[in-house]
């Protein structure tokens, strides 16, 4: 789950911010005027080892702008 901070929120609590980043593991987005300007997550020391599981998942690639539509899900059935 990401939690979303704006900068003047932020910047007072960076470092209480810090700690909860890194022992929950989550992402925190930082909005600057309502739009999202960084993204802060725990550093991770090979960041591929999280790709691994994507690999070869790709079977059929026709049409990269055709919509993805609830039926064409596996995980959802």
């Amino acid at each position: 789950m990401e939690r979303i901070v704006s900068k003047s929120q932020f910047k007072p609590r960076a470092l209480e911010y810090f700690r909860l980043i890194e022992e929950s593991g989550e992402t925190m987005i930082i909005t600057d005027r309502g739009k999202p300007v960084l993204k802060v997550m725990p550093y991770t020391a090979n960041p591929d080892n999280s790709l691994k599981i994507l690999r070869n998942s790709v079977l059929k690639y026709d049409d990269p702008t055709e919509p993805v539509a609830l039926e064409d899900w596996k995980a959802l059935q």
